[in-house]
């Protein structure tokens, strides 16, 4: 890759690369090795959310060995010693956890009855899913760094610091809050329970606190996990200790990131380079939470598209709110297509520019497009086949010159458009009942399409099609017409280009189809 045109790129992943080489380079330069890590809270199942921030510092690292051959690592950090706060919504046998409220996750009994606590079966079923995706990662536990000891040097040296983290937390707080608040959190002995109780007294060289539980005296060491540290003080006592150089997170943290950077400065090392993204909304706008289940899971996703269009949705405008829920994934299973055709006539710099450049960690896909998604999930409708061999049968009977093995993108996407249509498309279709004068239009276009045959090129079809909207009503608002054809033959406001699908699906199966909708 030339490295004129690396300069010359803008795309966001060699932007915080570059960033990430600039402002940690001291620190790089004497451990040897770039550190980034992503964060997750094992307080419900790992979704969507999730993997976009491993998918993204990815590629990030995808962008760093462009630049450099120093080793890279992500490290993926689950917070499982934290206290279970609330009940997912979406997690079945809740009672097992509402017996188990405020406890280390890892403490919680697994609702499902399949690993030794909560917080292991969350741990597990995120490896399992990044290791579908071939992430290359280092997987960390709270609870096992902390009972290992691994913590103990940095949890004394904030225990050493504990006015000045009191000085910088404490002004964030309310005054109520303020009276009670610890960055340390003990396990309580009897209840197993996270307290979040006030202190009495720091004996600093024993590094142990006396907390006052309810009126009684509680000493416990700071060490081996017998206390663990507040959100804020614990994200910044984790980037010191695992010397993090980048991290990103949701622009929801962007206070707790300004407060976590003025502790690592208190403690005596730099903050990571950062980068907020903004957050996942469903369908309503309201933010995507593991909790609650909305929005689109990472299963349904894989059920109706390929992960490179996961990966491609997590690439774009990640400063931008988006939208994730079903009626998005063939738009971005779209764009991924159109990206690959892009990319055979581009130049290397147009290429660090392609989305799917970086989707592919560099190896940008060969393969000829036959068809959009889109298109696919028409034909899908349109010919009744309800299994993948019916549905190649179909396409082939009109591409006679394509076989599986040599479009294993497109042969996939069939599976996925026979799934997508019946999962989620046949759900919502809304049939338009044609009035006189639509039908009249409509019996028209069907008269226009004797003068067509399979051989003629989609444009000239397509101009058929215009010419009958113009000299039916429709001269001022060919969308309405469009909108008319659409609704009446494929049950939606929106579809295929016209000619490209007529000349595909075949002439005489158009006027079929036209026809038995107007019946």
């Amino acid at each position: 890759m030339d490295r004129a045109n690396i300069d010359k790129t803008n795309s966001w992943p060699f932007i915080e690369a570059k960033k990430v080489l600039r402002e940690r380079k001291k620190f790089i330069d004497k451990k040897g090795k770039i550190i980034l890590q992503t964060g997750y809270g094992p307080s419900g199942l790992p979704h969507i959310g999730t993997f976009g921030e491993v998918a993204r510092t990815s590629m990030i690292v995808n962008a760093l060995d462009q630049l450099t051959d120093i080793p890279k690592e992500i490290i993926t950090f689950s917070d499982d010693m934290d206290g279970l706060r609330k009940i997912p919504e979406n997690i079945a046998n809740q009672d097992k956890l509402t017996q188990n409220l405020h406890k280390p996750l890892t403490n919680v009994p697994d609702p499902f009855g399949k690993f030794s606590s909560f917080g292991e079966h969350n741990n597990e079923m995120l490896k399992d899913f990044l290791n579908k995706f071939n992430f290359k990662y280092t997987f960390n536990s709270s609870t096992k760094l902390y009972k290992s000891g691994y913590f103990n040097d940095t949890l004394k040296l904030i225990l050493q610091n504990y006015q000045g983290i009191m000085d910088i937390i404490l002004p964030t707080l309310g005054k109520e809050r303020q009276k009670t608040y610890s960055p340390f959190l003990p396990i309580c002995p009897e209840t197993g329970v996270v307290l979040e109780i006030p202190i009495i007294e720091i004996i600093k060289e024993k590094s142990i606190i006396i907390f006052d539980n309810n009126g009684k005296k509680l000493e416990k060491s700071i060490l081996d996990g017998n206390c663990k540290l507040q959100w804020k003080v614990d994200w910044a006592m984790r980037w010191y200790t695992l010397d993090v150089d980048f991290e990103m997170y949701g622009k929801d943290l962007i206070e707790s990131a300004i407060l976590s950077t003025k502790i690592i400065k208190l403690l005596g090392k730099t903050n990571p380079s950062g980068f907020a993204y903004e957050l996942f909304l469903d369908e309503k706008g309201e933010k995507i939470s593991k909790s609650k289940g909305n929005g689109i899971t990472i299963d349904e996703w894989l059920e109706y598209a390929s992960p490179e269009s996961l990966s491609l949705f997590m690439y774009q405008n990640p400063k931008r709110a988006k939208k994730l829920y079903k009626a998005i994934v063939p738009k971005a299973v779209d764009e991924y297509l159109d990206f690959i055709e892009k990319g055979k006539t581009q130049n290397e710099l147009q290429l660090l520019m392609n989305p799917v450049w970086h989707v592919h960690s560099g190896k940008m896909p060969k393969e000829d497009i036959i068809m959009s998604f889109s298109m696919l999930l028409n034909l899908a409708e349109t010919s009744n086949a309800d299994n993948k061999e019916l549905l190649w049968k179909f396409v082939k009977k009109h591409k006679k010159d394509i076989y599986e093995d040599q479009h294993p993108i497109f042969d996939k996407l069939v599976s996925y458009a026979i799934k997508y249509f019946n999962d989620v498309i046949k759900q919502t279709k809304k049939y338009k009942k044609p009035n006189q004068g639509e039908k009249i239009a409509l019996q028209a276009l069907i008269k226009a399409l004797d003068d067509c045959n399979d051989q003629m090129q989609p444009e000239e079809i397509q101009s058929k099609i215009y010419t009958v909207g113009k000299e039916n009503g429709y001269k001022d608002n060919l969308r309405d017409w469009f909108k008319l054809v659409y609704e009446v033959v494929f049950g939606d406001e929106n579809g295929p280009r016209m000619g490209f699908f007529i000349s595909f699906f075949g002439v005489n199966e158009t006027k079929k189809l036209i026809q038995n909708k107007i019946n």
